[in-house]
């Protein structure tokens, strides 16, 4: 399918055709562990990647592989590698970009899971953080030193809600040879494409709004294909002669598609978080419906901002789709059509109000996802950013007043009912 064609189209059509044995209109779901070879050298090419075809399911699968040409072609990259969840995403990247004692700079303003990955896990593999401010582009040049490799942001950052200025951390990242990651899990490409604001690489949590029904865990990793990986010595496995693959070099090999190249065989190939076939079929699925369900999202969460923000229970309210909202004038730059289902707002009577009201909540699902149909809540200082020091909850947005909303498609009625009934009891 052409780049050029709607967004809808592309949702529906991208990576796909009737399945030549079959003509089977949906695609199938390829439930194997592995793939018949034509003959001794086919084998001896696709192992030496000088054909591409599959091999094995950890590495690639056809079902696997119309969902990230779908993804590819919503996000506007080059290529993408689908993986078995958001966070096997972002170590794969980093994967392809670090060696031991090298540094990256993040936004401070992340999902939790992503702050406790990137100041505890990595350390593991002597990768190391430093932490950034979103609103002030300058902190991240500060915080860049001789080994950083990269910048790491959220487009809409979670839980607070807060649209990022990707260009102007964009500037930063190219002034100093830098590639920026953009999760656009929050966002997803119906919002807003990185990719066209200067994004090198963009990574999602497909679990979340891109497969859109809480059925199904997922990631991927699209490769803008706009970083010169050879430009400098900074990155050995995408510019140096690879030794498991006779000497060969990604980047000169594989140009605008190395990044995605390298995740795949460098890192999936022995790292070894695959998604399933099944998986990459409910996500495909979820993706068909994604520019109707997050215009529905995104019309849901204005009403209910705009119903919270009078309510007396309620001390703020954090939606940048609010037009007095801060990060409003970034919403309308980088996000046009709407500032996506997730935000956060406070309670007048702090944690214990916070935990009443979600307790007190029927229509809503209390539990630690996003992007779901139905209507999600959370208290994050209790959950998700529990595992978090005071100082670093607040940092991240996540204070012990905060409660997040994921606001869903049901009838934007009895949302702000279920919410006020709630309210009513703290």
């Amino acid at each position: 399918m052409s780049g050029s064609q709607g967004f809808e189209t592309l949702a529906i059509h991208a990576g796909a055709q009737p399945d030549p044995t079959t003509g089977a209109r949906a695609t199938p779901i390829y439930q194997t562990t592995s793939f018949v070879f034509n003959d001794v050298d086919h084998a001896a090419a696709l192992f030496g990647l000088q054909k591409f075809g599959n091999i094995y399911t950890r590495i690639m699968n056809p079902t696997q592989a119309v969902l990230e040409e779908r993804v590819a072609a919503l996000e506007g990259g080059t290529a993408a590698l689908a993986v078995a969840s958001g966070h096997a995403a972002q170590l794969l990247v980093f994967h392809a970009l670090m060696q031991p004692g090298d540094e990256f700079v993040a936004s401070r303003r992340l999902y939790g899971g992503s702050i406790n990955q990137f100041g505890h896990s990595f350390k593991s593999f002597d990768w190391h953080v430093k932490w950034a401010d979103p609103a002030d582009p300058q902190s991240f040049e500060v915080a860049i030193g001789e080994r950083t490799k990269a910048i790491f942001i959220e487009s809409i950052a979670n839980p607070g809600g807060a649209v990022v200025d990707i260009e102007a951390i964009a500037a930063v990242a190219q002034r100093h040879g830098l590639p920026l990651i953009v999760d656009n899990t929050m966002a997803t490409p119906y919002l807003c494409r990185p990719a066209e604001h200067g994004a090198d690489i963009v990574v999602h949590s497909l679990t979340k709004f891109m497969g859109g029904h809480g059925n199904s865990m997922g990631g991927v990793i699209v490769d803008c294909g706009t970083f010169d990986w050879s430009a400098s010595t900074r990155y050995p496995m995408l510019s140096r002669p690879r030794e498991e693959y006779a000497g060969l070099v990604l980047h000169e090999t594989f140009g605008n598609i190395a990044l995605a190249i390298a995740c795949r065989v460098l890192g999936l190939r022995d790292l070894g978080p695959a998604i399933s076939p099944f998986n990459a079929f409910m996500l495909l699925t979820g993706i068909e419906t994604l520019p109707l369900r997050m215009q529905r999202h995104c019309d849901n969460a204005l009403a209910v901002a705009q119903h919270l923000r009078t309510h007396e229970k309620v001390a703020w309210v954090s939606y940048a789709g609010l037009p007095d909202d801060p990060n409003h004038a970034n919403m309308l730059r980088y996000s046009p059509k709407g500032a996506g289902a997730v935000f956060t707002f406070g309670l007048k009577g702090g944690y214990e109000a916070g935990v009443a009201f979600v307790e007190g909540l029927k229509l809503f699902s209390h539990l630690a996802n996003i992007g779901d149909t139905r209507s999600l809540v959370i208290h994050p200082a209790s959950t998700t950013h529990r595992q978090l020091a005071s100082d670093q909850q607040i940092a991240a947005g996540a204070g012990p007043d905060v409660v997040r909303l994921s606001v869903g498609i049901e009838n934007v009625d009895d949302i702000i009912a279920d919410l006020d009934q709630a309210l009513a009891r703290t």
